[in-house]
């Protein structure tokens, strides 16, 4: 019985099924929406029956509504913000709109309680979007599980109610409900939501499934390894919201000096009205002026500067596959200018892959032929240089003989009956004769020069050929080396622990000069602080365990997600969710974009401060007209700030990089 090497086929729909569901929050499900949409309706009810003369009891009730529908929330947060000795700038908008009303002004503190509720509401809206375009991955993950008691019988959970040690039965065509390891069964797992992987992966006892992946078309039992709460995806979407929460150093600044400026605002706002009245100017024009000052002074479009471009940027390079931990790290993502990678599973792929087969000449074998022969005997061995072996055939659509009496010894390789001969796949160590002149030995030694794994196969206690296999180079990663190279000036550093030949091949495939093989974990971290001591801000990219602390002393540090480490994982200040190099000089490119858009901002608000207080002070400001230049400028900032949402920011991050 032969067996032929085929790619596995996924189950109807499962491409379909594997992209994550949209979930998009409903503008009109937030309440800040909800609020202002009633306030600008009220006033636009209410404006034209002013307007063509109707009575006061007509319009007075709208306009009154107007300023409870839109402007109760933000005065109510003032209150609470006052009552911890913070002075809130919201509580100052609500104050300027009644003192406004109080000197009959009705019309222009209803227009600045409309703008300044929409400017609220675009705020929550963008904040909302942010948090939505990643938390749809929730939506992958199914709410119940099938769960399998000691006696067999089965019983329907949430999958909340999971504990690790639970055994759980995953149908054809389910979604994998927990974190877990195959213990029965065998089937291909479409893992493209969580790794990229574009093939649906097999999966046999012993390997690892992933809440919210979607079966294919075999059966499989699985015992749960991590609790639901600490799924990947779990952890995605957690640390996707503990970046929303944090504050860049930049908003923290202008939030420490908001304090002093409001303070000093409301002092300048009762000078200006009580100096002109000292001096015998009129009551209701100095306080008009008084009260324009201090709405067009007000810093919201300041205090709105910094964190949506941060978050907008933090969001879009989620949907891409780049989890950014804090709004700290996108801003400072964008400040490297030193960059050092890790080899083995970050600049390759951290797979074996066969990259030669050499049959020796007196061994009258072609290539197919021999490696036919080597994969049937490695083909039952679980080893990762056995799956290289068995995947290259596959590859090569050759169909495999039947083994007999395969028998594996750790450290040295498998033998096994392949159409009755005995044939042997291991180390060249297991050459009877290994002498140096032999020509599998002179081979296997030519690979080892070129940075392969040399693998011998023997037919009948005769050498016939060598195999070589390597870690394959990504391929993206020659273009990551030239983009980072671009944007920090200098070409990036190699850290590894490999052997310093293989090393410099490799480094020399992509163009990088300066390697530094042969690294302990302790011997990269010094290499890092090397090159921070020498003023360089250091973006270190890493997978393993090994480059934890390292990843922990660079001034920013990334993780490759799919082969990473759990400790290196929680270790960097962002992951590679797919494990696409090229996304991390774009994530650079498009952090180095925010806080240009930061930058944009503050200009924009500083502009727009300075023109209509000076404006309000030399001449004479109208009310309606400092409204809408105050609230017209947070809109403006807000709005720019959201243009980092755009897959078009992505692509001309990309195109940047």
């Amino acid at each position: 019985m032969s067996s032929t090497l085929t790619r596995p086929v996924s189950p109807p729909g499962a491409a379909r099924d594997s992209v994550a569901p949209k979930r998009r929050t409903r503008i009109f499900a937030l309440p800040e929406a909800r609020w202002a949409a009633a306030a600008l309706v009220l006033f636009l009810i209410a404006l034209p029956l002013q307007l063509l003369g109707a009575p006061a009891w007509a319009w007075g009730p709208l306009y009154a509504l107007t300023y409870i529908t839109g402007g109760w929330e933000p005065g109510w947060a003032g209150l609470q913000a006052l009552k911890d000795k913070t002075l809130d700038v919201d509580l100052l908008m609500v104050v300027a709109a009644l003192g406004a009303a109080a000197l009959g002004q009705v019309l222009d503190g209803a227009l600045l309680i409309v703008i300044f509720a929409t400017s609220g509401a675009l705020e929550a809206i963008a904040t909302a979007r942010t948090a939505d375009s990643v938390r749809g991955l929730l939506d992958l993950a199914p709410t119940t599980a099938t769960r399998l008691s000691e006696d067999g019988a089965e019983e329907t959970v949430p999958t909340e109610q999971l504990a690790v040690g639970n055994v759980i039965l995953i149908r054809p065509g389910e979604r994998v409900g927990a974190d877990g390891r195959v213990r029965e069964g065998a089937s291909e797992v479409d893992q493209a939501t969580i790794t990229g992987e574009p093939l649906p992966v097999a999966k046999a006892a012993g390997d690892e499934v992933f809440a919210g992946t979607l079966n294919g078309t075999g059966a499989l039992t699985v015992r749960v390894e991590r609790d639901p709460s600490d799924s990947v995806i779990a952890r995605i979407v957690q640390m996707v919201e503990e970046a929303s929460e944090t504050k860049a150093p930049t908003q923290l600044f202008i939030e420490k000096v908001e304090q002093r400026y409001s303070l000093g605002m409301v002092a300048a706002t009762l000078a200006l009205f009580a100096v002109p009245l000292l001096f015998g100017a009129a009551l209701q024009p100095t306080l008009l002026r008084a009260m324009t000052f201090m709405i067009v002074a007000s810093p919201c479009a300041v205090v709105l500067a910094t964190m949506p471009p941060l978050l907008s940027a933090i969001a879009n390079a989620g949907r891409h596959g780049v989890l950014i931990k804090s709004a700290v790290v996108m801003e400072r993502l964008g400040q490297v200018d030193a960059v050092a990678l890790d080899k083995t599973g970050t600049l390759t792929e951290g797979t074996p892959r066969v990259t030669d087969v050499c049959p020796l000449d007196h061994s009258g074998l072609t290539e197919e032929a021999l490696l036919t022969l080597a994969a049937a005997a490695e083909h039952p061995s679980e080893h990762p240089l056995a799956r290289a072996v068995t995947d290259a055939a596959r590859k090569r659509g050759l169909e495999l003989p039947a083994v007999q009496d395969f028998a594996s010894t750790p450290g040295t390789g498998v033998t096994a009956t392949v159409e009755g001969r005995a044939v042997a796949v291991g180390s060249p160590g297991r050459l009877r004769e290994p002498h140096p002149d032999h020509p599998a030995t002179a081979l296997a030694t030519r690979l080892e020069a070129a940075g392969r794994t040399a693998v011998l196969v023997e037919v009948d206690d005769s050498a016939v050929g060598v195999l070589g296999i390597a870690d394959r180079l990504r391929e993206d990663a020659t273009t990551t080396v030239t983009a980072l190279t671009t944007l920090t000036g200098t070409a990036p550093v190699l850290l590894t622990g490999d052997n310093p030949r293989a090393a410099r091949l490799l480094a020399a495939e992509v163009g990088i000069t300066d390697v530094r093989a042969g690294l302990l974990p302790q011997d990269k971290v010094t290499a890092v602080k090397e090159l921070e001591s020498a003023g360089r801000k250091v973006l270190l990219v890493g997978d393993g365990v090994n480059d934890a602390p390292a990843l922990a002393a660079a001034h920013t540090a990334v993780a490759m997600g799919r082969a990473g480490s759990d400790l290196a994982l929680e270790t960097a200040d962002a992951v590679v969710v797919r494990d696409e190099l090229a996304t991390i000089p774009t994530a650079v490119s498009l952090s180095r974009r925010a806080r240009r858009l930061v930058v944009q901002n503050l200009v924009i608000a500083g502009v727009f401060i300075t023109g209509l207080v000076v404006w309000d002070l030399v001449g004479t400001l109208p009310l309606p007209l400092g409204v809408a230049g105050h609230e017209g400028s947070t809109v403006i900032v807000g709005l720019n700030g959201l243009r980092l949402l755009r897959d078009a920011a992505w692509r001309s991050a990309r195109d940047d990089a």
